[in-house]
């Protein structure tokens, strides 16, 4: 008898330092932190609150942005800062500018895209590629510091200004007078970021009846990794001076489209694929 009352005190005894410890626990245990944690100065790497959600885009969203900033592509930058000086307060940038902008990046390459000293090396392996792709002519020569241009744009969708994409330009400089521009690249719009080239204008001794212009249309697709590609047939033919070309259709955002055309100007020799 003795012995199961001396259980049955135990079980209370343990049953009461229970209910304390559910009580009291808790509380004392957070004072134990705040005491650990009290005058003593942390430092913990966290995101920037600036930064916020930054959407990516795809292959197709970044070509129907980028055909959309070089169709609308805004003032100068002198003419621009002379709009902005003006005293009138009620100017519509939106209409001065349009809903799409392709401007000078003053600030130059980020941590995440093509440094001015890379670009020509990338371009580089870019036109490697394309010719195995057999985008390219395999006659098109690289490209070089010295004959050649580099600038860096930003194009922005002044509406959704969280779409956005960094675009080198790459040029044949000016500066030589009656250059020899057979077999050259002339101009080509590169993704800052993947390096990938989304549009070009190259001499060729190639002429157009030697091309295959849906084959290379298609490896250059695959190239950008475009989705969704379709043969486009334009209401006003006029619109295009190539007197040969093919365009083609890519889905973008929110229903909207890319007309890409693929054509070749005679006399000058001159393959292009343009998205605008």
């Amino acid at each position: 008898m003795k012995q199961k009352e001396k259980r049955n005190l135990a079980i209370l005894f343990l049953t009461f330092v229970i209910l304390l410890l559910s009580i009291f626990g808790p509380e004392q245990m957070a004072r134990y932190k705040d005491l650990a944690t009290l005058n003593q100065i942390t430092v913990e790497e966290t995101e920037r609150s600036s930064a916020g959600y930054r959407y990516t885009l795809n292959s197709n969203e970044k070509l129907y942005l980028l055909s959309e900033c070089l169709k609308h592509q805004v003032l100068p930058e002198s003419e621009f800062s002379a709009m902005t000086r003006m005293a009138s307060a009620d100017v519509d940038y939106e209409e001065l500018m349009g809903t799409y902008a392709f401007v000078v990046n003053r600030q130059g390459p980020s941590g995440k895209e093509i440094t001015d000293d890379r670009i020509y090396e990338i371009c580089n392996q870019e036109i490697r590629m394309l010719k195995e792709c057999q985008v390219l002519p395999d006659g098109v020569r690289e490209t070089e510091a010295d004959s050649y241009e580099a600038v860096l744009y930003s194009a922005i969708d002044v509406r959704e200004p969280q779409n956005n994409m960094s675009v080198w330009k790459v040029s044949l400089s000016t500066r030589q007078q009656n250059a020899d521009k057979t077999n050259r690249l002339i101009d080509a719009y590169i993704d800052a970021g993947t390096g990938k080239i989304y549009g070009f204008y190259v001499r060729t001794e190639t002429v157009w009846e030697e091309l295959a212009p849906e084959q290379m249309v298609e490896a250059w697709s695959s190239y950008l990794g475009l989705t969704g590609r379709e043969t486009y047939e334009s209401s006003n033919p006029l619109l295009e001076t190539a007197s040969d070309y093919l365009q083609y259709r890519f889905p973008a955002m929110d229903d909207k489209s890319t007309i890409v055309t693929i054509g070749f100007y005679e006399g000058i020799n001159e393959l292009f694929i343009k998205i605008t």
